[in-house]
């Protein structure tokens, strides 16, 4: 509901010019997840050993009391500091994932991750549209209040209408209590497990590069009348994208192999950003969001139902919490680079970049699989493909 209008919100602190701006909005979408970053491990683990749900509510609890403060920023330094804040309780998504993957069965897991990530992504998609009617309706600064009731409503019904279950596992890795050493060393030993992380911060520093600036390049094709409006419905494409097929993404990758769709994805996503640079009109934009969205929205559940394959039950928690610290890493990395590069270069040499990072990773992505997995018959029995 906030992110399409935050460059926004900034321009009503004061008169500032449009690098300002752009910069600025970088550094404070940036500035969560360096937090972030550094706290996902650290709730990962304690998942791993004092359950999920507990972590949920802190983590929603948090969250409403830091964006209920951002509506009442009155400075640049202000929302930088919340943002700041925010970080650390940036985890709901994620321990969802978490505590999602850990309860599913393996043979399952894409299927069931992507109806996670359907559910994420309707709210994706209403956020925006229903955000920029509340901004154009009354303010920028009431949109964070009315924000701040909805997390804490989320964590409300974590309290109330989750259980979580207690699993019996006969496995001896899925029993033994890890080091935080012996995760790594894990992670590492896995070479497309590894690779599959890094991704993952690879491709937060290509889709994040953009966001910050999104609504200003809707300022150039459209003009500032509903600006609120049509960002946020530039934002909410993508969002309808991955709603109608997140959850067809990881129902194929049970059938065929996580790792073979992540690939896919990963050359369809650069493919789909680069003419976005060559947009006209408000529309164009729209469709090319919406063509992004179909990409993205299985990346997230088939690398999340990879990593519930390749490690065992009792670390699952950490690795994730790394998994999402390479996530906030880029998305640490991808606003300020977007920010940097609009306002040296211009709006569409973020365009260029994000697309060749994109297609790059997917390369790695390939590379790695063949020389890993593609070989490896156990590999390929166990993994149907």
């Amino acid at each position: 509901m906030v992110l399409p209008f935050i460059s926004l919100y900034i321009e009503t602190f004061g008169n500032f010019s449009t690098a300002y701006v752009q910069s600025w909005s970088g550094w404070i979408f940036a500035i969560t997840f360096v937090t972030a970053f550094i706290f996902s491990p650290i709730w990962g683990r304690i998942g791993d050993k004092y359950g999920r749900k507990n972590i949920l509510i802190i983590s929603a609890t948090g969250l409403a009391v830091s964006v209920l403060l951002m509506g009442f920023a009155t400075t640049v330094w202000q929302l930088f500091l919340l943002r700041f804040f925010t970080g650390v309780f940036t985890g709901f998504i994620p321990m969802s994932q978490a505590f999602i993957s850990t309860q599913t069965p393996k043979e399952i897991a894409g299927r069931v991750l992507g109806s996670l990530q359907t559910g994420s992504i309707t709210g994706t998609l209403m956020g925006p549209l229903l955000g920029g009617i509340i901004a154009d309706s009354f303010g920028y600064s009431a949109t964070f209040k009315w924000v701040s009731i909805t997390i804490f409503l989320s964590s409300l019904i974590v309290l109330f209408g989750i259980k979580e279950m207690q699993l019996k596992v006969t496995n001896k890795e899925d029993r033994k209590i890890y080091s935080s050493k012996e995760v790594i060393k894990h992670i590492v030993q896995h070479p497309v497990l590894f690779i599959v992380m890094i991704t993952s911060a690879l491709v937060q520093i290509a889709h994040f590069s953009i966001q910050p600036i999104l609504s200003l390049y809707v300022v150039e094709l459209h003009g500032t009348a509903s600006i609120a409006f049509f960002s946020g419905l530039a934002f909410s494409a993508a969002g309808l994208g991955n709603l109608f097929f997140a959850r067809r993404w990881g129902s194929l990758g049970d059938k065929i192999g996580h790792t073979k769709i992540l690939i896919i994805l990963l050359f369809m996503a650069g493919i789909v950003y680069f003419p976005g640079a060559f947009v006209t009109n408000i529309w164009q934009l729209v469709i090319l969001r919406f063509l992004l969205g179909i990409a993205i929205g299985g990346i997230v559940p088939t690398r999340i139902a990879y990593v519930r394959q390749e490690a065992p039950l009792s670390m699952q928690g950490e690795v994730l919490g790394y998994n999402t610290s390479l996530r906030f890493l880029g998305n640490m990395i991808g606003p300020a680079l977007g920010g940097v590069l609009a306002g040296i270069f211009g709006i569409s040499s973020v365009f260029f970049v994000t697309s060749a990072l994109l297609i790059i990773t997917g390369s790695i992505m390939l590379v790695t699989w063949i020389k890993y997995e593609k070989v490896d018959p156990y590999f390929l029995s166990s993994n149907k493909g």
